[in-house]
Parts: C-alpha cells; sequence; structure tokens
C-alpha cells in the first residue's frame, strides 16, 4: 500500500457539510481525514499534493447501481443481477454475486464515483440484499462498507411482467403487493417463534430451523436495514408508502420517477427519494413523466434525495452530469452536491465514513480541474482510503495497479 499520510494543499476543499475553503488543506493520515481547513499545520515529512487552481471533493457515491452484478461487456455470463427462480428470493446477496474487475468500478471512479450502493435487479417483488462498498480493491471482501446495507424490492412493471409472461404469480400489481406483504407476514411469524423459544426457561426452549430468507425479512421487520423499493409511477410510490406503514419498516423510494405528484406526502413522513436514471429514453408507460427537473421539483417540496444512473442504465462516470443538467432544470447547486454525496451516505448508512471532507471519516477524496458540475470539469486524482488509485496524466488515465 502507498503511503496514506499526505496533505493535499491550496485547492478549492468543498467539504458538503461546511463552507468551502479556498487555498485550504486536507491533512490524510494513515487513510484517515485528521484536518481539513484554510490553516492546517502539516507535520515534517508528509507528501504534498498540489491542488491549486483546482477542486477538492469528498468521492461522489452512487447510491443505487448494479457495478460488479451486471458486468460491462460481458452478455448473459456477466448478468448476475437477478435470480428469477421464484418471486420473493431475499436471501440472496449482491455481495456473492459482484466482480471486482467489472470495467464499471474504474469507469466509475473516473467521474469522482469512489463508493456505490449495488442492489440486486427489480425482476422480483422480493429481489435480495444490498451491499455498500468502495470501488476499489481485489477482492468484494475487501470493498465492503456495510453488508447488507439494504433488501431490494419492486413494484410496478417489471415483476409484473416477468411473471405475467410465466402465467403464475404475481401477474398484476395487486399480485405484487400480496406477495410483498405475504412474505412480510411470514417474517413476522418467524422472528415470533424465535421471541417465543428466547422467553422460555433455558432447559424448555425448542431449536427454530434457520431461514434466510425469513432473517432477512426480519431484519427489515427490525429497522436494523431498509426497505429498498424500486417504483415508478405515483400510484406504485403510494402503494410503496401503505405496506411500509402496516409494518413499520424504514421505506427508501429508488427511482421515484412520479415521486414529484407526491412530494408533500414522502417530505411530511421523510422518507428519501433516490431519483433516476435522468438521461433515459421513456421506454415503459412507467417512464412517461421522467424529467430533469424533477430532483429540483422534490427538493423545493422538502424530500431529502439522491441521484442515481442505476448502472448500466446510465454509465456510472455520468453521475455529475446528470447532476449538473438537474441544476440546468432547476435544482440548486448545493444540495446536486448533497445528492452524490452526504445525502446517498446517510442513506446508505455509511456516513460515519464517507459523504464529507471531515476529521475521522475515510480519506476518499477526488481532485478536480475544476467544479464537478461543469461539464468540461475532469477527476485529476483519486484517493481511496488515502492512497492515490487514479490520476489523469498527459492526456491519458491511469490507475494504480498500471
Amino acid at each position: 500500500m502507498a503511503d496514506r499520510s499526505v496533505a493535499i494543499v491550496g485547492g478549492r476543499v468543498v467539504p458538503i457539510t461546511g463552507e468551502p475553503v479556498d487555498g485550504g488543506t486536507v491533512l490524510v493520515k494513515d487513510g484517515r481525514i485528521v484536518a481539513v481547513g484554510g490553516d492546517v499545520a502539516i507535520p515534517d515529512g508528509v507528501r504534498l499534493i498540489d491542488a491549486a487552481g483546482s477542486w477538492v471533493l469528498p468521492g461522489f457515491i452512487e447510491a443505487h447501481g448494479h457495478v460488479g452484478v451486471y458486468e460491462e461487456a460481458e452478455g448473459w455470463a456477466g448478468a448476475d443481477g437477478n435470480e428469477l427462480t421464484e418471486p420473493v428470493t431475499a436471501q440472496v446477496r449482491a455481495l456473492d454475486a459482484i466482480n471486482p474487475a467489472d470495467l464499471g468500478f474504474r469507469d466509475a471512479i473516473t467521474g469522482g464515483v469512489l463508493a456505490v450502493n449495488v442492489n440486486p435487479g427489480s425482476g422480483n417483488p422480493v429481489g435480495g440484499q444490498t451491499v455498500a462498498l468502495k470501488c476499489w480493491g481485489r477482492t468484494v471482501d475487501e470493498m465492503v462498507l456495510r453488508e447488507p446495507s439494504g433488501l431490494k424490492s419492486a413494484l410496478g412493471e417489471n415483476p409484473k411482467r416477468v411473471y405475467g409472461e410465466r402465467k403464475k404469480m404475481p401477474s398484476t400489481r395487486l399480485g405484487t403487493a400480496a406477495v410483498i406483504r405475504g412474505a412480510f407476514v411470514d417474517a413476522a411469524n418467524y422472528l415470533q417463534r424465535l421471541d417465543s423459544e428466547q422467553r422460555k426457561p433455558e432447559g424448555d426452549r425448542k431449536p427454530v430451523d434457520r431461514d434466510l430468507k425469513l432473517e432477512a425479512l426480519g431484519m427489515v421487520l427490525r429497522r436494523e436495514i431498509p426497505w429498498r423499493q424500486h417504483c415508478h409511477r405515483a400510484d406504485d410510490i403510494a402503494t410503496a408508502i401503505r405496506i411500509a406503514e402496516e409494518f413499520g419498516y424504514e421505506l427508501v423510494i429508488d427511482h421515484g420517477t412520479e415521486a414529484h405528484l407526491l412530494a408533500d406526502i414522502i417530505a411530511a413522513k421523510g422518507i428519501p427519494v433516490i431519483i433516476g436514471p435522468l438521461l433515459t429514453s421513456r421506454s415503459k408507460v412507467e417512464l412517461r413523466n421522467r424529467s430533469l427537473a424533477n430532483p429540483g421539483r422534490l427538493v423545493r417540496a422538502g424530500v431529502t434525495i439522491a441521484i442515481t444512473t442505476d448502472h448500466p442504465v446510465v454509465p456510472i462516470n455520468f453521475l455529475a452530469h446528470q447532476a449538473a443538467l438537474s441544476v440546468k432544470e432547476g435544482l440548486d447547486a448545493e444540495t446536486a452536491l448533497r445528492a452524490l454525496t452526504i445525502n446517498p451516505a446517510r442513506i446508505a448508512g455509511i456516513d460515519d465514513r464517507l459523504g464529507s471532507i471531515e476529521a475521522g471519516k475515510d480519506a476518499d477524496l477526488a481532485i478536480w480541474s475544476g467544479d464537478p458540475l461543469d461539464m468540461l470539469s475532469r477527476v485529476e486524482l483519486a484517493l481511496i482510503g488515502g492512497a492515490q488509485v487514479y490520476a489523469y496524466e498527459d492526456g491519458a488515465a491511469r490507475f494504480a495497479d498500471q
């Protein structure tokens, strides 16, 4: 591992949770940020990185993507995001299908995206467990930030199409909702059995057979992880809220194409929306109201948002471009940067480590040639855990292992 005690000096430091500092310093020791500001003492022997004329930001976070489970340029051989053999597959883990060698991880870094929440696909009513991880490492195990970071579910057209074509349940929206509710009832009963045995004197307890599917759903019911609800249309979003309130779990709306139509309700309930992808065609009915103006509409109503490419639907290195185009259509620039950093970090439960430039957090940093919301800016240098993993030099992208 390269020396991870460095000082980034002279740049415009954008901490996200504090005011920008022109000519600021970020001091890093042993892979973590130890100081940030305009007057930071730099110990002798620390390696200096001159960021004069550049912007220094925390690494961006893709809040909802499929990097590693839908591999670039691999076709069916690298398509491991949907286990479509049954409608409820809460027991499957994105962790077990991620290939760190997927080209998408390097694309991410070139776009300043240094962490991603990887979700299973949306073909099933209950699709499996998500994982938050960094975009650099030889094995997925050394990349993991939080596992599981949520449980993926889908409403709307996808499960209806997948199982409707097979003439089996669920083939309708009402069937999809019934499958999800039934899964939660089974999980609640499982938890009740476990609790009932635990309350008995030790000698009278009977073992309850483990069930990986119900264990995962139980984590949601215990509010240990959020329910990551794929839904586009306003009626599906309303269904997501209805079921969440019935079972009392933490809800995150993924995609939220028509969330602006219910923005006041969503804001009042404190439900975050991970909106996107925003640079796609209206390829199906539920995308009819897709618009780059929707992020701004949600924020003005008081909704907390993150922005997603849904990689590989939109290439992950275009994450900042989606934010920039949303600013063009009414989203304020400061919130746009929060939607790429601290907001997704909080949604994924990794904000103790990532999402802002603060003492104590991981030194996952990107040095940009200028404002990242300027389409002409590029990442000049990227550090993960204080180690340089990428640089753009002499007109070419170079990674640390090249």
